[in-house]
Protein backbone atom coordinates (compact mmCIF):
# COMPACT_ATOMS: atom_id res chain seq x y z
CA UNK A 1 0.00 0.00 0.00
CA UNK A 2 1.44 3.36 -1.04
CA UNK A 3 2.30 5.95 1.60
CA UNK A 4 0.06 8.88 2.46
CA UNK A 5 1.92 11.97 1.21
CA UNK A 6 2.21 14.80 3.71
CA UNK A 7 2.06 17.98 1.64
CA UNK A 8 3.44 20.83 3.69
CA UNK A 9 1.58 23.45 1.71
CA UNK A 10 -1.80 21.96 2.63
CA UNK A 11 -0.93 21.62 6.31
CA UNK A 12 0.55 25.12 6.35
CA UNK A 13 -2.64 26.53 4.81
CA UNK A 14 -4.73 25.14 7.67
CA UNK A 15 -2.37 26.53 10.29
CA UNK A 16 -2.13 29.94 8.59
CA UNK A 17 -5.91 30.29 8.61
CA UNK A 18 -5.81 29.80 12.37
CA UNK A 19 -2.93 32.28 12.70
CA UNK A 20 -4.83 34.90 10.69
CA UNK A 21 -7.65 34.64 13.24
CA UNK A 22 -5.17 35.17 16.08
CA UNK A 23 -3.75 38.25 14.35
CA UNK A 24 -7.23 39.72 13.94
CA UNK A 25 -7.86 39.21 17.65
CA UNK A 26 -4.58 40.95 18.52
CA UNK A 27 -5.38 43.85 16.18
CA UNK A 28 -8.73 44.29 17.91
CA UNK A 29 -6.69 44.98 21.05
CA UNK A 30 -4.43 47.47 19.27
CA UNK A 31 -1.52 45.05 18.77
CA UNK A 32 -0.14 44.62 15.25
CA UNK A 33 2.45 41.80 15.16
CA UNK A 34 5.57 42.98 13.37
CA UNK A 35 8.46 41.01 11.84
CA UNK A 36 11.68 42.58 10.58
CA UNK A 37 14.07 40.53 8.47
CA UNK A 38 17.65 41.70 7.96
CA UNK A 39 19.15 40.39 4.72
CA UNK A 40 22.87 40.80 4.06
CA UNK A 41 24.37 40.30 0.60
CA UNK A 42 22.89 39.05 -2.66
CA UNK A 43 22.63 35.27 -2.23
CA UNK A 44 19.72 34.23 -4.53
CA UNK A 45 18.46 31.48 -2.21
CA UNK A 46 18.38 33.86 0.76
CA UNK A 47 16.46 36.46 -1.24
CA UNK A 48 13.97 33.79 -2.32
CA UNK A 49 13.45 32.65 1.27
CA UNK A 50 12.92 36.22 2.46
CA UNK A 51 10.35 36.90 -0.26
CA UNK A 52 8.47 33.80 0.89
CA UNK A 53 8.49 35.07 4.45
CA UNK A 54 7.13 38.45 3.34
CA UNK A 55 4.31 36.74 1.42
CA UNK A 56 3.49 34.64 4.48
CA UNK A 57 3.30 37.73 6.68
CA UNK A 58 0.94 39.41 4.24
CA UNK A 59 -1.26 36.30 4.13
CA UNK A 60 -1.89 36.23 7.89
CA UNK A 61 -1.82 39.99 8.51
CA UNK A 62 1.59 40.44 10.11
CA UNK A 63 3.37 43.73 9.40
CA UNK A 64 6.69 42.90 7.73
CA UNK A 65 9.81 44.88 6.93
CA UNK A 66 12.97 43.83 5.08
CA UNK A 67 16.26 45.62 5.73
CA UNK A 68 18.73 45.03 2.90
CA UNK A 69 22.44 45.52 3.49
CA UNK A 70 25.52 45.04 1.33
CA UNK A 71 27.78 42.08 2.03
CA UNK A 72 30.50 44.53 2.99
CA UNK A 73 28.66 45.63 6.15
CA UNK A 74 30.75 45.21 9.29
CA UNK A 75 29.79 43.00 12.19
CA UNK A 76 29.56 46.06 14.42
CA UNK A 77 27.17 47.80 12.03
CA UNK A 78 24.96 44.72 11.78
CA UNK A 79 24.83 44.28 15.55
CA UNK A 80 23.92 47.97 15.89
CA UNK A 81 20.93 47.41 13.56
CA UNK A 82 19.83 44.46 15.68
CA UNK A 83 20.12 46.51 18.86
CA UNK A 84 17.95 49.26 17.35
CA UNK A 85 15.29 46.67 16.47
CA UNK A 86 15.50 45.28 20.01
CA UNK A 87 14.37 48.68 21.30
CA UNK A 88 11.62 49.22 18.70
CA UNK A 89 8.25 48.43 20.33
CA UNK A 90 6.62 47.90 16.92
CA UNK A 91 9.02 45.04 16.10
CA UNK A 92 8.04 41.81 17.83
CA UNK A 93 10.18 39.46 15.76
CA UNK A 94 13.74 39.87 14.47
CA UNK A 95 15.28 37.51 11.96
CA UNK A 96 18.76 37.89 10.50
CA UNK A 97 18.83 35.69 7.42
CA UNK A 98 21.61 33.11 7.44
CA UNK A 99 24.20 32.45 6.15
CA UNK A 100 26.12 35.66 6.78
CA UNK A 101 29.34 36.76 5.05
CA UNK A 102 32.45 35.04 6.40
CA UNK A 103 33.74 38.14 8.21
CA UNK A 104 30.62 38.31 10.42
CA UNK A 105 30.15 36.00 13.40
CA UNK A 106 26.73 34.35 13.31
CA UNK A 107 27.13 33.61 17.02
CA UNK A 108 27.64 37.30 17.82
CA UNK A 109 24.69 38.45 15.72
CA UNK A 110 22.26 35.81 17.00
CA UNK A 111 23.39 36.52 20.55
CA UNK A 112 22.64 40.22 20.07
CA UNK A 113 18.95 39.57 19.29
CA UNK A 114 16.71 39.98 22.31
CA UNK A 115 15.62 36.42 23.15
CA UNK A 116 11.94 37.46 23.33
CA UNK A 117 12.19 38.65 19.71
CA UNK A 118 14.26 35.72 18.40
CA UNK A 119 11.63 34.21 16.12
CA UNK A 120 14.17 31.85 14.52
CA UNK A 121 14.51 30.16 17.91
CA UNK A 122 18.32 30.10 17.75
CA UNK A 123 19.23 32.33 20.71
CA UNK A 124 21.05 30.38 23.44
CA UNK A 125 18.35 31.31 25.97
CA UNK A 126 15.60 29.91 23.75
CA UNK A 127 17.63 26.80 22.97
CA UNK A 128 18.33 26.26 26.68
CA UNK A 129 14.67 26.69 27.60
CA UNK A 130 13.67 24.21 24.90
CA UNK A 131 16.17 21.64 26.19
CA UNK A 132 14.85 21.73 29.74
CA UNK A 133 11.22 21.81 28.66
CA UNK A 134 10.38 25.43 29.42
CA UNK A 135 8.24 27.59 27.14
CA UNK A 136 10.30 29.23 24.41
CA UNK A 137 10.27 30.31 20.79
CA UNK A 138 11.11 27.06 19.00
CA UNK A 139 13.39 26.56 15.96
CA UNK A 140 11.04 26.82 13.01
CA UNK A 141 11.96 23.79 10.90
CA UNK A 142 12.09 21.42 13.88
CA UNK A 143 8.75 22.73 15.13
CA UNK A 144 7.28 22.30 11.64
CA UNK A 145 8.44 18.68 11.56
CA UNK A 146 6.65 17.94 14.84
CA UNK A 147 3.45 19.56 13.56
CA UNK A 148 3.58 17.40 10.43
CA UNK A 149 3.95 14.23 12.49
CA UNK A 150 0.98 15.26 14.63
CA UNK A 151 -1.13 15.57 11.47
CA UNK A 152 -0.66 11.85 10.81
CA UNK A 153 -2.70 11.12 13.93
CA UNK A 154 -0.04 8.71 15.16
CA UNK A 155 0.92 9.39 18.79
CA UNK A 156 4.65 9.89 19.27
CA UNK A 157 4.61 8.61 22.82
CA UNK A 158 6.48 5.34 23.13
CA UNK A 159 7.52 5.30 19.46
CA UNK A 160 11.11 4.87 18.33
CA UNK A 161 12.21 7.98 16.45
CA UNK A 162 15.48 8.03 14.51
CA UNK A 163 17.00 11.38 13.53
CA UNK A 164 19.70 11.47 10.87
CA UNK A 165 21.75 14.66 11.16
CA UNK A 166 22.86 16.61 14.23
CA UNK A 167 22.74 20.23 13.08
CA UNK A 168 21.76 23.02 15.46
CA UNK A 169 19.00 24.03 13.03
CA UNK A 170 17.18 20.70 12.64
CA UNK A 171 18.73 17.53 14.06
CA UNK A 172 19.41 18.58 17.63
CA UNK A 173 16.23 20.59 18.25
CA UNK A 174 13.91 18.04 16.63
CA UNK A 175 15.41 15.33 18.85
CA UNK A 176 14.54 17.35 21.97
CA UNK A 177 11.02 18.08 20.72
CA UNK A 178 10.48 14.38 19.99
CA UNK A 179 11.57 13.56 23.53
CA UNK A 180 9.12 16.15 24.83
CA UNK A 181 6.43 14.11 23.04
CA UNK A 182 7.73 11.03 24.93
CA UNK A 183 9.29 9.34 21.92
CA UNK A 184 12.44 7.25 22.35
CA UNK A 185 15.07 8.97 20.21
CA UNK A 186 18.19 7.69 18.46
CA UNK A 187 20.44 10.24 16.77
CA UNK A 188 22.53 9.17 13.79
CA UNK A 189 25.06 11.13 11.76
CA UNK A 190 27.94 10.88 9.29
CA UNK A 191 30.03 8.80 11.72
CA UNK A 192 27.28 6.29 12.50
CA UNK A 193 28.29 2.69 11.71
CA UNK A 194 25.61 0.55 9.98
CA UNK A 195 23.04 3.32 9.59
CA UNK A 196 20.45 0.92 8.21
CA UNK A 197 20.47 -1.03 11.47
CA UNK A 198 18.90 2.02 13.14
CA UNK A 199 16.67 3.32 10.37
CA UNK A 200 14.96 -0.06 9.96
CA UNK A 201 13.85 0.18 13.60
CA UNK A 202 12.34 3.64 13.26
CA UNK A 203 8.61 4.18 13.67
CA UNK A 204 9.43 7.81 12.89
CA UNK A 205 12.37 8.62 10.64
CA UNK A 206 13.60 12.22 10.32
CA UNK A 207 16.21 12.60 7.58
CA UNK A 208 18.19 15.85 7.72
CA UNK A 209 21.62 14.84 6.48
CA UNK A 210 21.86 17.07 3.42
CA UNK A 211 22.91 14.14 1.22
CA UNK A 212 20.83 13.45 -1.88
CA UNK A 213 19.05 10.09 -2.03
CA UNK A 214 20.73 8.77 1.12
CA UNK A 215 17.72 6.68 2.21
CA UNK A 216 15.98 4.09 0.05
CA UNK A 217 13.16 1.60 0.53
CA UNK A 218 15.51 -0.97 2.06
CA UNK A 219 16.32 1.48 4.89
CA UNK A 220 12.72 2.07 6.00
CA UNK A 221 10.54 0.11 8.41
CA UNK A 222 7.23 -0.71 6.68
CA UNK A 223 4.54 1.76 7.73
CA UNK A 224 6.97 4.29 9.23
CA UNK A 225 6.45 8.05 9.21
CA UNK A 226 9.28 9.46 7.08
CA UNK A 227 10.01 13.20 7.17
CA UNK A 228 12.56 14.30 4.56
CA UNK A 229 14.14 17.63 5.54
CA UNK A 230 16.93 17.50 2.96
CA UNK A 231 16.98 19.85 -0.02
CA UNK A 232 19.69 19.04 -2.57
CA UNK A 233 20.23 20.25 -6.12
CA UNK A 234 21.59 17.45 -8.30
CA UNK A 235 23.53 17.74 -11.57
CA UNK A 236 20.35 17.94 -13.65
CA UNK A 237 19.33 21.02 -11.69
CA UNK A 238 16.43 19.21 -10.03
CA UNK A 239 15.74 19.64 -6.32
CA UNK A 240 15.61 16.34 -4.45
CA UNK A 241 15.52 15.22 -0.84
CA UNK A 242 17.67 12.92 1.25
CA UNK A 243 15.11 10.14 0.65
CA UNK A 244 14.56 8.32 -2.65
CA UNK A 245 10.92 9.34 -2.86
CA UNK A 246 9.65 6.91 -5.50
CA UNK A 247 11.05 3.95 -3.58
CA UNK A 248 10.10 5.17 -0.12
CA UNK A 249 6.46 5.78 -0.95
CA UNK A 250 5.99 2.04 -1.54
CA UNK A 251 7.14 1.20 1.99
CA UNK A 252 6.48 4.14 4.30
CA UNK A 253 3.13 4.81 5.92
CA UNK A 254 3.54 8.58 5.62
CA UNK A 255 6.09 10.50 3.57
CA UNK A 256 6.96 14.13 2.81
CA UNK A 257 7.93 15.18 -0.73
CA UNK A 258 10.81 17.47 -1.72
CA UNK A 259 10.04 20.16 -2.62
CA UNK A 260 6.62 20.84 -1.10
CA UNK A 261 7.05 19.04 2.20
CA UNK A 262 8.78 20.59 5.18
CA UNK A 263 9.66 23.90 3.46
CA UNK A 264 6.24 25.60 3.73
CA UNK A 265 6.02 24.56 7.38
CA UNK A 266 9.25 26.37 8.29
CA UNK A 267 7.86 29.75 7.24
CA UNK A 268 4.52 28.98 8.89
CA UNK A 269 6.23 28.30 12.23
CA UNK A 270 8.12 31.58 11.81
CA UNK A 271 4.77 33.36 11.52
CA UNK A 272 3.52 31.48 14.60
CA UNK A 273 6.61 32.54 16.57
CA UNK A 274 6.11 36.18 15.57
CA UNK A 275 2.52 36.10 16.83
CA UNK A 276 3.60 34.39 20.07
CA UNK A 277 6.32 37.02 20.54
CA UNK A 278 3.76 39.80 20.03
CA UNK A 279 1.50 38.24 22.66
CA UNK A 280 4.37 37.78 25.14
CA UNK A 281 5.86 41.24 24.67
CA UNK A 282 2.47 42.91 24.95
CA UNK A 283 1.93 41.16 28.28
CA UNK A 284 5.21 42.48 29.74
Amino acid sequence: MAATILYGKEIAKDIREQLAGEVEELKSKGIVPGLTVVLVGDDPASHSYVRGKARGCEEVGIRSEIILKEASISEEELVAIVEELNENPNVHGILVQLPLPAHISEKAVIGAIRSEKDVDGFHPINVGNMMIGYDSLLPCTAHGVIEMIKRTGMPMEGKHAVVIGRSNIVGKPVSYLLQKENATVTMCHSRTVDLRHYTRQADILIVAAGKAHLIGSEDIKPGAVVIDVGVNRIDSGKLVGDVRFDEAKEVAGYLTPVPGGVGPMTITMLLKNTIEAAKNLSAI
